[in-house]
């Protein structure tokens, strides 16, 4: 068969079933392939870079699942660059597959031909040129072996058209899988790190995105069961274990914190870290005020990321889910002795702080303030919701103000933040998991990255709801902006002279987005948005497309944040919840 045929072959004998890509002349023979061999079902992107994004939002959504990207040779590789980044920032492993010039033109500047491996190496777990057809098999072997292998990661494989063409010999029927090796904790270690928390008396575990990777919440959430230690998530462990848990004391960092979280991470001695990586959003630039008063056990697979932010205490390398089956294990030897600490009364100090410090997000103002979008969201989207959102003060607040009870249920793109990735990763997780109810969330500027992928969508009926909010700012450069006294490029505003009734707003979405095929509704009254929330998830469920719901809001909201990049110096710039009614969804009610 030719190395082409070959290569589809390994890509469902490793388990693909979709991929999403572009043609072009020089992967031409792999999509003949893909179209004769059967078996996977292709989603044809409008933007190549939207088609990386489509394979991380496809891989995120379910355990087990690699997303697969494809492009032709020269910029569809170097559109997708930012999702090999975003993949790998994240530990999130994808495949991204591109056509070359044939191998006795890659030295002479043929159309289209770059050293795509070259400029991927930096963002990827490895990245080939393949020079020899007989070699395909192999790459594409070995590629598995590295996505799924210690900390997860994406790779590139880059084809020549000749390489693609050349017939070699392959036998599926006998092709195996390389062994996956991930590192494994220790008893003895194990045994030492519930040491440190024996020896505490304030404890917390810090639960990052390498439990979700390793599809073990279930086993975080025994483990604090079994001890009664609350459990802080980061944004990428958001939903380890669910908001409404009692042993959940909420979120910490500069920007996607709650106050409480904060606050109690702040009154805390130990902290055990599963599968985080301490980074700068969730400790802040002042590790001091992260660090100070409080010891630290880290348990990462990645062996050099243990030190890399700050050093700890002790350090465990280690798959999240072989250390939890350890910790369990020796917690409940521990337990049976009589010899684990009662922490009940620590535990209740954090959801006590769970209940007093509260945001407002109740307001009837129009134009309307962004909190009160996501109150509402919280009323109209429930548990089984998976929100996917990336970057800016609409991920932010709705970071700090809405509610995640399932792992993966929040998918978002933590370390890279590319805008424009909400709709593609939107289409990529709907495509994972169809049953699974979707809300995308964005900014204006975000929708407006990449908003060609809608028809993507309208075309392959993938319906979800889209809340876009719409201030017509770039909001977070905007509040960053102010502590260097300017407001400068930044305002994205204009009477636009089709739709003048929208105002200063600009771009009418809603018109964007019905002539690209989707359905959509602009909501200028709060009061109005829990009907229209209503209506879209009506709207998506009968026309199979996506519905976007846009909120006008007010032009400057400030949402919370440091200012200083320290999370022990967060400041609010909105009043507090003062009475049970400013925060009527809230997981807890405000108590008096």
């Amino acid at each position: 068969m030719t190395a082409a045929r070959a290569a589809v072959e390994i890509l469902k004998l490793e388990g693909v079933e979709v991929a999403f890509g572009v043609p072009g002349a020089a992967i031409n023979p792999f999509y003949k392939a893909l179209k004769e061999g059967g078996g996977i079902r292709h989603t044809l992107a409008r933007h190549v870079e939207g088609a990386s994004h489509m394979a991380e939002g496809y891989t995120r959504a379910k355990a087990g699942n690699i997303g697969v990207c494809i492009g032709t040779s020269g910029p569809a590789g170097t559109d997708m660059i930012t999702g090999l980044y975003s993949a790998i920032a994240d530990s999130i492993p994808i495949l991204c597959i591109t056509g070359q010039a044939p191998v006795s033109k890659l030295h002479k500047e043929d159309f289209q031909a770059v050293d795509i491996a070259a400029i991927a190496k930096p963002v990827t777990k490895a990245a080939t040129t393949v020079l020899e057809a007989a070699q395909v098999p192999g790459v594409f072997q070995q590629a598995f072996h590295l996505m799924r292998s210690g900390r997860p990661g994406p790779v590139l494989i880059d084809l020549p058209i000749d390489v693609q063409l050349t017939e070699i010999e392959f036998d599926p029927e006998t092709y195996q899988p390389l062994p996956v090796y991930k590192p494994q904790a220790t008893r003895a270690q194990a045994e030492k790190a519930i040491r440190f928390l024996l020896e505490s008396e304030r404890p917390l575990i810090v639960s990052g995105g390498g439990i979700i990777n390793a599809d073990a919440s279930d086993l975080l959430v025994e483990f604090a069961e079994l001890t009664g230690v609350p459990v802080i998530s980061t944004l990428m462990g958001w939903g380890t274990i669910p908001d409404d848990h009692e042993l959940s004391a909420g979120m910490v960092g500069v920007q996607t914190a709650h106050r409480y979280g904060n606050a109690t991470f702040l009154e805390s001695d130990f902290v055990l870290g599963i599968g985080n990586r301490w980074a700068n959003r969730h400790t802040g630039y002042n590790l001091e005020a992260y660090t100070k008063g409080r010891k630290f056990v880290h348990v990462d697979i990645e062996p050099t990321q243990i030190g890399k932010i700050f050093a700890p205490d002790f350090g465990i390398a280690s798959d999240a889910k072989a250390a939890l089956e350890l910790f369990i294990e020796v917690a409940r030897e521990l337990k049976a002795e009589g010899k684990l600490p009662d922490f009940s009364t620590w535990a209740a100090s954090a959801q006590e702080r769970k209940a007093t410090l509260l945001r407002r997000t109740h307001f009837d103002n129009i134009p309307m303030k962004p909190q009160r979008v996501y109150e509402e969201m919280n009323r109209a989207f429930g548990p089984e919701t998976r929100y996917v959102t990336t970057i800016g003060l609409s991920q932010i607040a709705g970071a700090q103000m809405l509610h995640v009870y399932k792992p993966r249920n929040w998918i978002n793109c933590g370390q890279a933040g590319p805008l424009g990735w909400t709709i593609p990763a939107a289409i990529g997780a709907a495509t994972a998991e169809p049953e699974t109810p979707i809300v995308a969330l964005s900014g204006d500027y975000d929708f407006q990255f990449m908003i060609e992928e809608l028809a993507v969508a309208a075309q392959h009926r993938i319906p979800y709801v889209h809340v876009l909010v719409n201030n017509a700012y770039l909001g977070l450069i905007r509040q960053a902006q102010v502590n260097l006294d300017i407001n400068f490029q930044v305002n994205l505003e204009f009477e636009n002279i089709n739709t003048p009734e929208i105002g200063v707003y600009g771009v009418d979405h809603v018109k964007v987005a019905e002539g690209l095929g989707v359905k959509a509704i602009r909501v200028t009254d709060p009061n109005e948005l829990g009907a229209a929330f209503e209506e879209a998830k009506k709207l998506a469920a009968e026309y199979s497309v996506p519905v976007v719901v846009e909120c006008i809001l007010e032009r400057i909201t400030n949402i919370a944040m440091s200012k200083t990049v320290d999370m022990s110096n967060v400041t609010e710039f909105e009043e507090l919840a003062t009475l049970p009614e400013h925060a009527p969804t809230a997981i807890k009610p405000l108590a008096l």
